[in-house]
């Protein structure tokens, strides 16, 4: 272990105190990052003080956040998202395919967007990349966090969640669609002046095992004026299909395929 003389020392404790980011501290005097964040716990512990993270929770500080953003978020949380909360270690993790480099992007974005301060990095996993955002505060965002699969639990969005949905269903429902959805091309065929031909069609899926949240966005579909099936998975109605025309229209409009 590097020894360090008490003069770097004590200029890293002085910038630290004059609001200096660790970060920059130990670019500045040369001493790796996990030294500089140990010498500031240290005088904090010397001069009593307590740390408080510093956060931008629009729940804890009452602060305005774009809503927009935020169904989208809880769509994609709702379906490929979940929360790790610990005693010490707190993060929101959205899983985006590989194959879709721009829906990775904007669910960063959207994590940015409606708590900029916390963290967030990506981690690239077999297929896919998990993005990240570290901070404990996201359970105050998403109360539908708990022990356990979300298809086990009860799922049901607080009265101020369901105003945004209500204010922003279309990006609710492009959240939804966007993790645990697709758009597919089907295709049948049909006897056309004796002849039989292949006719191609669009449709969107979204499949989800939970009945509460295939609920959500059912009713957010009907409350846009989209019409949809259930599709049953074998005896499981995990499915909802849009294949009528004029709701294909409206999902092309407002959600689009992946990419």
């Amino acid at each position: 272990m590097t020894e360090y003389s008490p003069s770097v020392r004590h200029d890293a404790v002085m910038l630290m105190r004059r609001g200096v980011p660790n970060r920059e501290v130990a670019e500045l005097l040369g001493v790796p990052r996990g030294t500089v964040g140990w010498w500031r716990h240290q005088d904090r512990k010397q001069r009593g003080e307590v740390f408080t993270q510093p956060t931008d929770c629009p729940e804890c500080t009452g602060r305005e956040f774009d809503h927009a953003a935020y169904a989208y978020l809880l769509g994609l949380y709702l379906g490929d998202g979940h929360i790790i909360s610990k005693p010490k270690q707190h993060h929101l993790s959205i899983f985006c395919a590989d194959a879709w480099p721009g829906l990775i992007d904007e669910a960063e974005a959207a994590i940015r967007t409606v708590m900029a301060l916390p963290s967030v990095k990506r981690r690239q996993k077999n297929g896919c990349a998990e993005v990240k955002s570290y901070t404990k505060h996201w359970t105050c965002m998403f109360p539908q966090h708990g022990p356990g699969k979300k298809h086990d639990r009860l799922i049901a969005l607080e009265p101020w969640q369901q105003q945004i949905v209500d204010e922003y269903t279309w990006k609710f429902i492009r959240g939804l669609f966007h993790s645990d959805g697709c758009r597919i091309t089907n295709w049948t065929t049909r006897m056309v002046a004796g002849a039989r031909k292949r006719y191609e069609y669009p449709r969107y899926f979204f499949t989800n095992k939970s009945d509460d949240i295939r609920k959500l966005c059912s009713d957010a579909l009907t409350a846009v004026g989209v019409e949809w099936t259930t599709l049953a998975r074998g005896s499981d109605p995990f499915n909802i299909s849009v294949a009528r025309r004029a709701s294909i229209a409206l999902m092309d409009a407002h959600v689009g395929p992946k990419y």
